[in-house]
């Protein structure tokens, strides 16, 4: 039993979550999720997991913007090779070749991106990262 002079122990209540730069709750995936956000169409989970943490939703949204501008330079190489193609008949193939080339570029800054992200920093593509933000 409690002794009468004794005050009983104070009850334990956990600390709030800690709170991000902006306000927003610090998820303890954070940077898994970032990862996630830049490796092409697995940008929706951290959408759909983590809707409280607002930099893994920027980074979400970063790797979206991504996705669709790689996908709408695709179209337009394949459509301008194509034409070339027809026109001058090397030069498709020429770039054809390049094609490698410009996808070890997309992939080297899907990288980049990652890892910054995971510093805790973004990185901004001019024109393009603009967009992350109205969304």
């Amino acid at each position: 039993m409690s002794e009468p002079g004794v005050p009983p122990p104070p009850s334990y209540t956990p600390p709030p979550p800690p709170a991000g730069p902006s306000g927003s709750t610090v998820s303890p995936n954070r940077s898994v999720m970032i990862i996630l956000s830049y490796i092409w169409i697995l940008f929706i989970v951290p959408f759909l997991v983590e809707k409280d943490d607002r930099e893994v939703q920027w980074h979400a949204r970063h790797g979206l913007v991504i996705t669709i501008a790689e996908i709408v330079f695709w179209i337009a190489f394949g459509i301008v090779r194509a034409i070339l193609d027809r026109i001058v008949g090397g030069l498709g193939c020429v770039l054809a070749l390049l094609g490698p080339l410009i996808g070890l570029a997309f992939l080297a800054l899907r990288v980049f991106c990652i890892i910054k992200g995971v510093n805790g920093q973004r990185f901004i593509i001019p024109g393009i990262s603009q967009y992350a933000d109205r969304f």
